[in-house]
């Protein structure tokens, strides 16, 4: 169990849980076992509390980090497409506007194509723009002078 976990009660613990769940402290109260009357008044003081509040942020950035896919994932993905390994289920028509569902058909050449182009993109494979970096000083040249020829 983490540490978080057990500075607290079994009812701030639910509380929490539930309020991640319904998003109303209130309701999120009443089910975790409060009276009604706690529920009522006393629910901006659990979600004061500092125990609970960093349990549901810690929680919150969990349930965050399963649901959003990073950049490994990405690149694993868009890798097995663009090697042929992905499979998904593609519509067919078979005449007469009747259509099967074929499953398990790897990636058409234009996803093969696509993948490629966005992994290309990561790695800055196809740039067309040049970069330079130019380590240089910059000399400035008064061209307003006291000396002035045609006056």
């Amino acid at each position: 169990m983490p540490l978080i976990e057990r500075k607290l009660t079994v009812k701030q613990q639910a509380f929490a849980d539930y309020y991640i769940e319904l998003g109303n402290a209130t309701e999120a109260a009443k089910k975790a076992g409060y009276s009604q009357k706690y529920a009522a008044q006393n629910t901006d003081k659990l979600l004061k509390n500092t125990n609970v509040s960093a349990y549901i942020e810690n929680r919150m950035k969990e349930i965050q980090s399963q649901r959003i896919a990073d950049q490994e994932e990405v690149m694993e993905l868009l890798t097995s497409v663009l090697r042929g390994e992905a499979r998904s289920a593609v519509l067919r028509g078979i005449g007469e506007g009747a259509q099967v569902i074929e499953e398990y058909m790897p990636p058409t050449t234009t996803e093969r194509i696509r993948a490629a182009e966005l992994i290309g993109k990561r790695y800055a494979l196809f740039t067309d723009k040049q970069e330079i970096n130019a380590n240089v000083t910059p000399i400035f040249v008064d061209d307003i002078s006291g000396d002035n020829n045609g006056s």
